[in-house]
């Protein structure tokens, strides 16, 4: 039987968070969760296309709609999608709706300091 050990819990409240562009929210030694707010036909701002080649991002869309290209293939998402960047993947995330595209991401390992800008 595998019995799981909890040492800290960390609970986040993020409602009140959609409104920022970007907010890194917690990170441990090896993985990072923030919050991204994109408003309608604005992309992420990432100094290049893959600022962050070393972690692998796991996107979570909590409300709106948008797609992502990754490389030459682009994906749609919308409200519930799960869409896993790996490492040294290139890519954009678009809001082509209406409404402010709000998507939840985890990296692997982390990959901004806690104001947002991209580790080195």
């Amino acid at each position: 039987m595998l019995v799981a050990s909890i040492t800290s819990v960390r609970h986040l409240e993020t409602k009140s968070l959609r409104h920022h562009n970007f907010k890194p929210l917690h990170a441990t030694r090896t993985s990072q969760a923030a919050m991204m707010t994109l408003r309608p036909g604005t992309e992420s701002q990432e100094d290049s296309s893959n600022e962050h080649a070393w972690a692998e991002q796991w996107l979570y869309v909590v409300s709106g709609s948008g797609s992502a290209r990754i490389g030459k293939r682009t994906v749609k998402l919308r409200e519930g999608s799960v869409l896993l960047i790996a490492r040294h993947e290139p890519h954009v995330i678009k809001n082509t709706g209406r409404k402010n595209l709000v998507t939840f991401n985890v990296y692997a390992p982390p990959a901004y300091d806690p104001s947002g800008e991209p580790l080195r």
